[in-house]
């Protein structure tokens, strides 16, 4: 009993949660769910160049760094790598970074000639600089999972979402994918749902223009029926909005859109706002401001006890997996 006793105190005190600038208010709700202090380590000389100086003793603990590396991509990318460095340095046993929201996971395959896999750079300056274990919510492609010789934990954002879809009381309802690769996606919010039916927009892409596509034909009948418009990512909006609009021209009666991570990059609010989506629900891996926030049409959940839960798992040797997956 008494070695069991140590071994409780060691967990307790051994976690170390950290944040840099990207998402304090998530990282807040995440340590207030564990009940643990939360350190923010990143301040900024005059000039730009950004400072990190981590706060409590690290030596031979567990530290968690809790960073979404959105909008601004590069100064939160090149915050998370420095708070990794620094927390190597210090001694700490394990280092787990938590990137919420992803960024560069799109650029994930060689789709031209000379261009990088941006994503594969990312997650292996992040393991050069000492992280041990990456987690993530929704992935842009799983595949990405093998880039790196490490722990790569990729939760799913369904989790928190379905509770919040399921409020809006669909009826007859078909679960939607903008594009062939959100097929996987869709069947597994059927699943959680308990949807029978799943459709499919096609989109043409040009590969050589960003945020451009347009959707072309469908596979499904949505004709007088609810549909649940799944995606990963909002950044634009033009694929969504596209295959949304799409799928009211084929009959549809009420077009609800859940996607993980809300970008709204550029055109995004005001194509939503004109587009025949009824509802917008998205989460918190990404600091929104009050515009988006308070916008009629988008409702955001949050995924801090999602991933305050696979903290606690990650830290106590349980699985992630169980009831955590799609």
């Amino acid at each position: 009993m008494a070695q069991e006793g140590s071994y409780k105190r060691s967990l307790e005190n051994g976690l170390v949660l950290v944040t840099g600038r990207s998402n304090p208010s998530l990282a807040t709700q995440i340590a207030e769910y564990l009940n643990k202090d939360l350190h923010e380590s990143v301040t900024a000389f005059a000039d730009g160049e950004i400072r990190v100086i981590i706060p409590p003793n690290l030596r031979q603990r567990h530290i968690f760094i809790i960073q979404s590396t959105s909008q601004p991509v590069n100064d939160n990318l090149m915050e998370l790598i420095l708070m990794v460095d620094a927390a190597r340095r210090s001694s700490a046993k394990e280092i787990t970074v938590v990137v919420p929201y992803f960024g560069y996971s799109r650029q994930d395959r060689k789709e031209m000639p000379h261009v990088p896999i941006s994503s594969s750079v990312v997650a292996n300056i992040l393991v050069n600089a000492g992280a041990d274990r990456i987690v993530t919510v929704d992935i842009h492609s799983e595949q990405q999972q093998g880039f790196v010789k490490v722990p790569w934990d990729n939760l799913y954002g369904s989790y928190s979402l379905v509770p919040a879809i399921n409020k809006e009381k669909l009826k007859n309802v078909v679960v939607a994918a903008p594009d062939k690769g959100g097929m996987t996606r869709a069947i597994g919010y059927a699943r959680r749902l308990g949807a029978s039916d799943v459709a499919l927009v096609y989109k043409e892409r040009d590969i050589n223009v960003n945020n451009k596509s347009e959707a072309l034909d469908m596979i499904g009948a949505v004709k007088d029926r609810d549909v649940l418009l799944v995606d990963d990512i909002i950044d634009t909006a033009g694929t969504i909005v596209n295959a949304a609009n799409f799928i009211k021209k084929r009959g549809a009666r009420r077009i609800i859109v859940a996607a993980t991570h809300g970008l709204f990059s550029g055109p995004a609010l005001e194509r939503i706002t004109k587009s025949n989506i009824d509802k917008v629900v998205i989460t918190d891996t990404i600091n929104q401001s009050k515009h988006i926030t308070k916008h009629p049409k988008i409702v955001s959940v949050s995924v801090s006890q999602l991933l305050s839960e696979a903290i606690r798992r990650i830290e106590t040797g349980e699985s992630i997996s169980k009831d955590l997956i799609l």
